[in-house]
């Protein structure tokens, strides 16, 4: 099994417009919902690529009972805690003239400290039966700014790989933590560090200053540029598929997903960056996010390249 934890998911929903006219009326020529949110997203993708994921986090109100009901009909395992606050809802709005994808985000409504205690107890009694468990999403305001570092520290005494999605003092909190893979993207990694990426030797140095911190492995992706994998003394490059964009979002987590999959079946950090990279390219040829199809993903995979940076 393969836990993922986020405390921020979502309702999305897609908005398909011909052309969309700012200040304007716009009827959408299609509409889909569905559950999401970062930890959502990436068990959506796992269920589809045949993983056993379980969603755990925080649930509340009608929209939360709809993503409850939307992950049994997949059948895909879910342990959530209820909680006052309904769950958010989320809009992209795609352009089908521009080949845009607009993202519209309702922010998450707080919880009380003492929810985030009750989540961490779920995870140590879920822990001991999962090889992996993904943390991904930004925290609430008002959350435990230690929350994924108690999350990470409870994964590893337990002997499972531990994937860390995260950005800001959750990400910087968590590293000391030894998480075995961190996955921030080109900006988050820019942040974190407090330094510009413009070359490959920033890159590299980039890189090298989060592995000090505590990570085994640092896997940074940049939209439909190369993904970089470093244990911070070797560092490899993952090619992106080239793919007809429908939207973007979702790719992320679609690739913490692959990544996480194959890391479970026995694969090395960059030879799993394939599977995940594979993933993520599958996610944006379609308009919902954490959707992939599994003969999209079979066939992007076989051109999928791992090289030295």
């Amino acid at each position: 099994m393969i836990l993922c934890l986020g405390t921020t998911p979502a309702v999305g929903r897609t908005m398909t417009l011909d052309h969309l006219q700012v200040d304007g009326v716009n009827r959408a020529i299609q509409v889909q919902q569905f559950p999401a949110g970062k930890s959502i997203n990436a068990a959506r993708v796992l269920h589809v690529l045949g993983a056993r994921p379980m969603a755990i986090g925080f649930l509340g109100g009608h929209s939360g009972r709809f993503i409850r009901e939307e992950l049994d009909r997949l059948g895909l395992q879910h342990d959530f805690l209820e909680v006052g606050p309904p769950t958010r809802t989320c809009v992209t709005v795609v352009d089908r003239s521009t080949g845009t994808a607009t993202e519209l985000i309702e922010e998450p409504v707080p919880v009380a400290e003492g929810v985030y205690i009750a989540l961490l107890a779920k995870l140590a009694e879920r822990i001991p039966h999962a090889r992996a468990l993904i943390l991904s999403g930004a925290l609430p305001s008002g959350a435990p700014v230690d929350f994924y570092a108690r999350c990470v520290e409870t994964g590893i005494a337990a002997g499972a790989l531990v994937v860390l999605d995260a950005k800001g003092e959750a990400l910087k909190h968590a590293l000391s933590a030894k998480p075995t893979v961190v996955k921030p993207n080109r900006n988050e990694l820019e942040e974190t560090v407090g330094m510009k990426i413009d070359s490959a030797g920033s890159m590299k140095s980039a890189i090298q200053q989060l592995i000090a911190a505590g990570p085994r492995w640092v896997v940074v992706t940049d939209g439909a540029r190369d993904t970089i994998a470093s244990d911070g003394k070797s560092f490899w490059k993952i090619s992106t598929p080239t793919v007809q964009v429908i939207s973007p979002i979702g790719s992320g987590d679609s690739f913490a997903a692959g990544l996480a999959a194959a890391l479970t079946a026995g694969e090395a950090v960059p030879q799993a960056c394939r599977l995940g990279a594979a993933c993520g390219a599958a996610n944006a040829m379609t308009s919902s996010a954490g959707d992939v199809r599994m003969a999209d993903v079979d066939a992007l995979l076989a051109g999928v390249t791992v090289t030295l940076f």
